[in-house]
């Protein structure tokens, strides 16, 4: 098989893109300044017009480098690569040690999975290239793609203008979310907590600490020195474990001030790692008196009359620790790799490039655009390199990911980045975002498709330009894709043992904060912004435009019934002769033939869906506008949509926009006690269903739920 033939199997959704690839590993045996009796080398790869240089090593003989230079073959201007050794000075012109010059057609190609080209040493020649000087360095030139494992870090020539700290944060990466586990903290009872007035009972409970997370108990009811709460405070904790728990035990001296009584600092390593609902064991823990003194003898009797606390803490890997909004879940297998199952397919995505993009700042006078695209699914986040001072970028990047089920989305943002100076502080702009739930696509068939980049601003929704994407879902197994769809959505523990509804959204954005700052230290760092907008942070603020969109959406669902009860109305009615006496015709052949219902009833599905099936989507559903109630909106219900919180308009704007939300919620309290009124029978219904014997139960969904619950409800299309 040809290296072409290899490529194209491997990285096919993209266009195939040549680069000339130098490796500056290594120099050995370099002359010493004739003044400071040392070297600070460096080297500068020339080929035409562009420069590219590594970082200088101060006062080596024989510097390590180790740093590739890439070059696009559609901008090489010159038949011959230059690589020149240099001394840097401090002051004056850097000293010329020597040179190797290579002709470009004489220079290998290589494409993967051809294994790397291995390095060789070159003689280092003088500058009119008729003699040797002292020196070797060591270099491997080859001509590649894009598909190569040394494209993400190399320094692209197309870049020449950034400089500093910048050259990293262009280049392309690929980055895992850390694995989070919830740690459960029951808080049972504690044993002599004295509190230091001793002629007062103390109103004790027990504060929890991981990090930034911090929960706290309930008050004991019982004002007493052996406390019983049997209360869980459940933290969201990252793998590797760099945080303690800490447990303190606090006593409500008043509202403004509480005084801890007792301390006790565990590290995460103690705990037991739960993968099921079996028990843990409990164990009692001493508590360290807050601020004893230093004396020993003072210690010693703190320790011996020391108060008790007694936990139950565990690692829950059972659960799916949700950073991002259950609406968009890219991942929904427990924490506990023990209880995966075997993927169902291979998502492939090629990001082809971007166009028609607004200038997001302003350079030299002009507006300016240096994009880059964020992709997410799973645990595995992949950024392409930045292309800089241009509103067409083009990528071409492919990446891959395993799947295990259907029903999930990916997430693809594109953004402007703002860190290629010394400004620390800025803030990558957004550009737009696409999302894409697998469970629209077909198995095994590539799309190719421009997805317009849609942003809702404060004074209305805004086309920021197109994303362009090659996407291939390939499935492994059609029999497990059908046994995922009867499958519940999350794991049995979320279940059997279920969150609240603030607990949820409270650990979300723990987990949130957690991947935000792990993948914040990377390098090129994946920055908070970046993350937060990837992860829908906001998804649960409330919209008046969000609850228009839903209520029509809702209405959209029943709308079928509602046609058909107006159609059956009109028959009723004789609005059309020749339709009321087929409907008669009809309705007396089945009465004279009752075995005809079924087949009748599904001949009528058949024909509905065949002429549906014309209007199927061609390529998978993107944000719509329409369906997200972004064009109708009022402006004034943008601009509370966008309001901080707490709120920072007038108190006029705030008592209007209360007395607006009154009058909806009076209407749907309204259709509510007409649907109450009305609804005796399914109130009879309902009330037996959930009355029924437990043998008839189950904690786990239904298989017709899951499988309703897994069809795509065009949540991803909606801003």
């Amino acid at each position: 098989m040809s290296g072409g033939e290899r490529f194209s199997s491997t990285y096919d959704l993209v266009e195939q893109m040549f680069y000339l690839y130098v490796r500056v590993v290594k120099a050995k045996d370099l002359p010493p300044g004739t003044l400071t009796s040392s070297c600070d080398p460096y080297v500068e790869v020339k080929l035409g017009n562009y420069k590219g240089r590594t970082k200088h090593i101060e006062k080596k003989l024989n510097p390590e480098w180790n740093q590739v230079f890439a070059f696009s073959k559609d901008r090489i201007q010159s038949s011959i690569l230059e690589v020149f050794v240099k001394d840097k000075e401090m002051l004056g012109r850097d000293d010329y040690l020597g040179r190797v010059i290579f002709d470009l057609n004489e220079v290998p190609t290589r494409v993967p999975p051809d294994s790397p080209l291995a390095p060789q040493w070159y003689r280092l020649e003088d500058r009119r290239g008729d003699g040797k000087v002292r020196g070797d360095i060591m270099l491997a030139v080859w001509m590649g793609t894009q598909a190569d494992e040394a494209f993400s870090d190399a320094w692209h020539a197309d870049a020449a203008s950034v400089y500093g700290e910048g050259v990293f944060n262009i280049r392309s990466k690929v980055y895992v979310s850390p694995k989070l586990w919830y740690l459960r903290v029951n808080a049972i009872e504690a044993q002599d907590v004295i509190p230091s007035d001793r002629n007062r009972l103390p109103e004790l409970f027990v504060k929890g600490q991981v990090g930034n997370q911090v929960l706290r108990t309930r008050i004991c009811p019982t004002r007493t020195t052996t406390p019983v709460w049997n209360e869980d405070l459940v933290f969201v904790a990252a793998e590797p474990f760099e945080e303690q728990l800490t447990i303190t035990v606090e006593d409500h001296l008043h509202p403004t001030k509480d005084e801890v009584l007792g301390k006790i600092t565990l590290p995460m390593t103690l705990f037991e790692k739960r993968l099921d609902h079996r028990p843990v064991h409990s164990r009692w823990f001493n508590l360290e008196k807050y601020g004893f003194g230093m004396l020993e003898a003072d210690r010693r009797k703190e320790l011996k009359f020391s108060s008790r606390i007694h936990l139950r803490i565990c690692l829950e890997g059972g659960y799916h620790v949700m950073d991002e909004s259950t609406m968009y879940m890219s991942d929904q297998r427990p924490t506990a790799r023990q209880l995966w199952k075997q993927p169902i397919g291979i998502l492939e995505v090629g990001i082809l490039g971007a166009q028609g993009l607004l200038p997001m700042k302003m350079k030299d006078s002009r507006g300016s655009t240096d994009a880059y695209c964020v992709a997410k699914y799973s645990q595995k986040w992949v950024r392409t390199r930045t292309i800089l001072d241009t509103f067409s970028p083009k990528w071409n990047e492919q990446y891959t990911w395993e799947v295990y089920d259907p029903c999930t989305v990916i997430t693809l943002g594109v953004f402007d980045n703002c860190h290629l100076g010394s400004n620390a502080a800025a803030r990558d702009s957004r550009i737009g975002k696409v999302r894409i739930r697998l469970s629209t696509l077909e198995a095994n068939r590539i799309y190719t498709h421009s997805y317009p980049l849609l942003v809702l601003h404060p004074h209305g929704v805004k086309k920021m330009g197109e994303l362009q994407l090659a996407v291939r879902f390939t499935t492994l197994s059609l029999a497990n894709i059908f046994h995922i769809y009867g499958q519940p959505l999350l794991p049995k523990m979320h279940y059997l043992h279920p969150f609240t509804v603030n607990q949820v959204d409270n650990l979300r954005y723990q987990a949130m904060n957690i991947v935000a700052t792990r993948l914040g230290r990377a390098e090129p760092p994946l920055r908070k912004e970046v993350v937060e907008y990837m992860l829908d942070v906001d998804s649960h603020m409330w919209s008046m435009r969000r609850s228009k969109a839903n209520f029509f959406r809702i209405m959209s669902l029943f709308s079928g019934m509602i046609t058909m009860g107006q159609w059956f109305n009109q028959v009723c009615h004789w609005k059309n002769p020749i339709s009321s006496v087929l409907v008669h015709i009809l309705f007396l052949i089945l009465i004279w033939y009752p075995e005809l219902m079924l087949p009748t009833l599904f001949l009528y599905m058949f024909f509905i869906g065949l002429w549906n099936y014309r209007f199927r989507p061609r390529n998978p559903p993107h944000m719509d506008t329409k369906l997200s109630w972004a064009e109708a909106v009022h402006p004034d219900e943008l601009d509370e949509e966008f309001d901080t919180f707490p709120t920072s308009r007038s108190h006029d704007v705030v008592r209007m926009r209360y007395d607006r939300l009154r009058s909806v919620a009076g209407r749907i309290q309204t259709v509510v006690g007409d649907i109450a009124t009305q609804a005796r029978v399914v109130a009879l219904v309902t009330g037996l269903y959930y009355l029924r014997h437990p043998r008839f139960r189950s904690k786990l969904p239904s298989v017709p739920s899951n499988f309703f619950k897994r069809l795509p409800a065009r949540t991803d299309s909606m801003l």
